[in-house]
């Protein structure tokens, strides 16, 4: 068996730390197996005998072994962010989607349609472009139907 790159050698608080993490019942799931992957790499077990017994992959005992050594017992056990793209409309833009979906539709149309709200919402500058999914997704959300006839809102 290789020599470990990245050992794990626990102090006293934070041996305390992680016991109460893996026992309260309190943490995510995660939060806890990475918690007991220390408590059982401070012991001195192999990275595959650790993630046999939590029923996790080795290469997770790895990553959670090197990310105490190098960062610390705080990044080791919680997640970081994950990469994603921003909300298009945030709580502003969607309440003024909302309420451009619920008033009288432009002269010509009988309703507001998916392509006309998207349009709208360019042209007051509340985004620099919107998808029509993202429109249906806001107002699925409201559950508006721009097809009956009581769409939910008040009556004039």
């Amino acid at each position: 068996m290789p020599a470990l790159k990245y050992k794990v050698v626990l102090n006293e608080s934070e041996r305390t730390r992680l016991k109460q993490i893996a026992s309260r019942g309190e943490a995510s799931a995660r939060k806890v197996k990475r918690a007991l992957a220390l408590l059982k790499a401070d012991e001195g077990l192999p990275d595959d005998d650790i993630a046999s017994g939590l029923l996790i992959s080795a290469s997770t005992v790895g990553r959670v072994r090197t990310r105490f050594v190098k960062e610390g017992l705080d990044s080791a056990l919680n997640e970081r962010p994950r990469p994603g793209q921003r909300r298009k409309l945030d709580g502003r833009a969607q309440a003024h989607l909302i309420a451009i979906a619920c008033s009288d539709a432009p002269s010509g149309h009988a309703n507001w349609t998916l392509q006309l709200l998207a349009d709208k919402v360019v042209a007051l500058g509340l985004a620099e472009s919107v998808s029509l999914e993202t429109v249906r997704q806001t107002l699925k959300k409201t559950n508006l139907s721009r097809g009956r006839r009581n769409s939910g809102v008040s009556p004039k």
